[in-house]
């Protein structure tokens, strides 16, 4: 791999475990401010590959419903985050797959602890990117979580994935 191509995903690791930390440490504007206006943010279940229209998902979500789901998580009055989830993600293995229309098509792999109320869930996955050059850095036009146990019941996810 020449140098440029290992610097660009260098910088594309560091764009992820910034995501991550602002998922994780909860700071929900910042986060917010990484989309496009145009993003998805798609996490199926039951199967990989669904038509999100026509079958049931964890979240389908395009920037209005995006910041529907921040606004609904900074309140004080959302049942399922009383009190708040501590979470914990580890993103590793990020392969840029490739460039298509200018975006960086990205997947990473990515463990994801969450504890609430003395309960612990590990949530496992791969998270598809689509990465939008931003000046120095990128915004996220596209992102598909693929959990592990995408046909398993789990209960509900009040958190960001």
């Amino acid at each position: 791999m020449d140098t440029q191509k290992l610097a660009l995903l260098a910088t594309i690791e560091q764009f992820l475990y910034y995501e991550a930390r602002l998922m994780d440490d909860q700071e929900y504007d910042e986060w917010l401010s990484l989309w496009t206006d145009d993003a998805i943010y798609f996490v199926p279940c039951n199967e990989e590959d669904i038509d999100p229209k026509r079958h049931v998902t964890i979240i389908y979500d395009t920037r209005d419903k995006l910041e529907d789901r921040i606004f609904q998580l900074k309140s004080n009055v959302h049942w399922a985050q009383e009190p708040r989830s501590k979470l914990y993600r580890v993103v590793s293995n990020v392969e840029l797959e490739n460039v298509v229309d200018g975006e960086y098509q990205v997947r990473s792999n990515f463990l994801l602890t969450e504890v609430r109320r003395s309960e612990q869930m590990v949530l496992g996955g791969r998270a598809l990117h689509k990465l939008r050059p931003n000046g120095d850095s990128f915004k996220i036009a596209y992102k598909k979580v693929l959990l592990v146990n995408i046909d398993a019941i789990m209960r509900s996810v009040r958190f960001l994935v």
